[in-house]
């Protein structure tokens, strides 16, 4: 018959699959039960750190003086040259003297003139005052003497102020600087016409180094850091100021913040605070808009984590997992709100000799038991 090979068949073939079942079975026995997954994680240690605020900013002169005329005039000349170092006391223009010196002469021929009549009426008068006991001449004629004396001397006085007051005047014909700084343009060439009260200025003078950057803050993070200071948990930094500038740069050398306005900016809600750098080169120019880190204050035994320790749940609450002294996974919500760098300044949460868990996160579950292994993160 030809059904016995066909059974046989099937015999075989179940034979060999339950040879293999058999096979499985027992190299599933053999294989090890795997370990608790490793974990990175690294020691959180407290340390005095630093609170620094990024400020924006803009910069301005320390000093800066308007060049005016004093007097009326034609410009005769310029000075200077445009844009460069002026000192106080440096002409920087000369107006047509003629007019001034005129008066000036004329100012000095009146005062003579005074003067001589000073010396005649002052000797007629020194010579009736001889003849009074004698009474050569009269009351009257004494006291007329003396009057015209004094008049004399009045007038004598009178004509000195008008030759000094002339003599200012042809000063004034040359403009002198008030200030040393860097001057600016100038608004007028040769042979315009200025006067004393105009209100356009001939050039500008700034005093460049140093250079103050007047400095915008938070009025609400302002009282924040007062009260801090004030209970002791954040002690007072450094006036150390470092300066970023337009482009992202960092400026080279370092500032101190001179002062903080007592007052706050209704409309901003700002506080002003003004801060001092040096700039021999001339690098940072009056009105640069520029990026201040300011230090806040120290935070004695501060804890900074690594951003990668600290994520956020469902609600953007910050929680961390750490490893516990048994090996065991803790979750833990966490108070980091301010980034140092690339670390969270933790508030809440964690303290000094947590294993915060770094790498293999999504293999570590709350309660489940790790393997930790310390990593350098390299910064």
């Amino acid at each position: 018959m030809r059904v016995l090979p066909s059974i046989c068949a099937n015999l075989a073939g179940a034979g060999l699959l339950a040879l293999a079942l058999a096979g499985c079975s027992q190299q599933q026995q053999q294989m090890p039960p795997m370990g608790p997954a490793e974990v990175g994680v690294v020691t959180l240690v407290a340390e005095p750190v630093t609170v620094s605020n990024e400020l924006t900013g803009r910069t301005a002169a320390t000093t800066a003086s308007d060049v005016r005329p004093q007097v009326d005039g034609v410009i005769k000349a310029r000075l200077f040259e445009e844009g460069s170092i002026v000192h106080a006391g440096q002409p920087l223009y000369q107006i047509d003297p003629r007019l001034y010196k005129a008066s000036l002469d004329q100012a000095r021929g009146q005062l003579e003139n005074a003067q001589a009549t000073l010396f005649t009426n002052q000797a007629k008068a020194d010579r009736y005052k001889t003849l009074r006991d004698n009474q050569a001449v009269s009351r009257q004629d004494i006291d007329d003497t003396i009057a015209a004396a004094r008049t004399a001397r009045a007038s004598v006085h009178q004509y000195q102020a008008t030759v000094q007051s002339a003599r200012v005047n042809l000063e004034y014909t040359r403009v002198l600087a008030p200030i040393t700084g860097r001057i600016s343009r100038s608004t007028v060439t040769p042979g315009a016409l200025v006067t004393s009260g105009q209100t356009t200025a001939l050039a500008t003078i700034q005093q460049l180094d140093p250079i103050y950057v007047d400095i915008t803050q938070s009025s609400s993070d302002l009282v924040k850091l007062r009260m801090a200071l004030a209970n002791g948990s954040v002690l007072p930094a450094t006036a150390t100021v470092h300066l970023k500038l337009e482009d992202g740069s960092d400026y080279p050398l370092t500032g101190t913040i001179e002062f903080s306005e007592v007052t706050v900016d209704e409309q901003a809600g700002t506080v002003t605070l003004r801060a001092r750098f040096p700039n021999p080169q001339g690098l940072l120019l009056p009105g640069m808009f520029v990026r201040v880190v300011t230090p806040q204050g120290v935070v004695p035994k501060g804890i900074l984590a690594p951003q990668q320790g600290i994520t956020r749940d469902a609600k953007g609450d910050a929680t961390a997992l750490v490893v516990d002294a048994s090996n065991k996974v803790v979750l833990r919500n966490v108070v980091a709100d301010k980034a140092i760098g690339n670390k969270w300044l933790v508030t809440s949460g964690l303290k000094a000799g947590d294993r915060l868990i770094v790498e293999g996160v999504d293999k570590a579950e709350p309660g489940a038991v790790v393997k930790p292994v310390p990593v350098k993160l390299g910064y």
